[in-house]
């Protein structure tokens, strides 16, 4: 009899094993760096895929994060100026004594002024109003000239793009980054984000998900993925103040009554570097399915949520990404993959998402932890 009692549990147990082991087969091994780098431009990329345990087992799927925030400047972006630096050396626009101009909401002009200084640039940058004071202490700390501008709409003159493209006009030795349009931005993701993902996941993934500010990230993932097997869903999750959800799933930019909700809500959103009311030459490459609205209440929700259950310190725009994960779970239902992008940290968040009396000050109120009801 208790040799039964043993067989019967140790088949169950092996059950369980093979159920793990065949769960942990679905992603491949890979060297985050290894080896000698030639300087730290050659340390950006092969990022980690992190299966995100609570939101995989509350939603039924599979969701995964690509831990973009563990490049050496902390985000995505580093791909995106590496890729812009080495085309501008190789088409003659970058030389000796050249200064690198960029308008960025922070986490390029960190990558810009890292990856420049390193190549011998000087790096200006035209910062809108509403980012964090981290990360404009952490650009001037890293040796870049920074002008601050208010934010206000496209339509304005003193749009921070265009206070960067004005700055070049006449100046030979200014070089335009221009990582709107500059399709260096998506190259950047599709040959190499994108082959990080489907090579990680051994081409099993039913749904990418985030959110888009140039639009390379979301761009370049969409369409190599889409390429790779058309039935994957690609989803966009837009957060308050852009056009880009309208733009996806009705083919106008801005509805009449939105125009000037980014000016209302700029200088209080913690989302810096996502939602925007132009549509960029690389995010016209992306290849989506449709879009998702997620509010500031549920990415606030969201980042807390996952520092206490993951151990996740996420910034804004990563626990956007992750909302618009749980949504498409939802929509896909269970036994999907997803998979969405960890964009940056909470260290340069601490000011603000992190922050009770800022929370309190704007009325941010974390909502109970213990699910994810906060989603909507």
């Amino acid at each position: 009899m208790f040799s039964s009692i043993y067989s019967y549990f140790n088949a169950e147990g092996d059950n369980q094993q093979q159920q793990q082991n065949n769960n942990n087969n679905k992603i491949v091994e890979s060297v985050f760096h290894s080896g000698i780098s030639n300087g730290i431009i050659e340390t950006v990329g092969n990022t980690p895929l992190i299966r995100i345990k609570s939101l995989s087992e509350a939603t039924g799927c599979e969701i995964y994060g690509k831990a973009e925030f563990m490049n050496p400047g902390g985000s995505p972006k580093d791909r995106v100026a590496r890729e812009i630096i080495l085309d501008g050396e190789k088409n003659g626009l970058l030389k000796r004594g050249s200064t690198i101009v960029e308008a960025t909401a922070g986490s390029t002009g960190i990558s810009l002024t890292m990856l420049g200084k390193s190549r011998g640039y000087n790096v200006q940058l035209f910062i809108p109003d509403n980012v964090s004071k981290e990360k404009v202490e952490l650009l001037e700390m890293l040796g870049a000239e920074t002008k601050i501008v208010p934010i206000v709409g496209m339509n304005n003159a003193n749009h921070f793009m265009h206070c960067a493209y004005q700055r070049c006009l006449g100046d030979d030795m200014a070089f335009y980054a221009n990582q709107f349009d500059n399709l260096s931005n998506f190259n950047a993701h599709y040959n190499g984000t994108a082959k990080e993902i489907w090579e990680q996941t051994k081409g099993d993934v039913d749904g990418f998900v985030a959110a888009a500010g140039t639009g390379g990230t979301v761009a370049g993932i969409s369409s190599y993925l889409k390429e790779m097997n058309p039935n994957i869903q690609n989803w966009l999750i837009d957060p308050p103040g852009s056009g880009l959800y309208s733009l996806v799933n009705t083919g106008v930019i801005f509805h009449p009554k939105d125009r000037l909700v980014v000016e209302k809500l700029g200088p209080r959103s913690f989302y810096e570097g996502v939602g925007v009311n132009k549509k960029t030459e690389n995010f016209n490459k992306a290849s989506l399915n449709g879009a998702f609205r997620g509010t500031e209440e549920e990415g606030v929700d969201m980042a807390h949520y996952l520092l206490k259950h993951d151990g996740l310190f996420l910034g804004g725009s990563s626990a956007l990404n992750c909302v618009g994960a749980v949504k498409l779970a939802r929509k896909l239902g269970p036994g999907k993959t997803i998979v969405t992008v960890l964009c940056d940290s909470g260290h340069r968040y601490t000011s603000r998402l992190y922050s009770k009396s800022w929370l309190n000050d704007h009325n941010f109120q974390v909502s109970d932890l213990s699910n994810l009801n906060f989603v909507k």
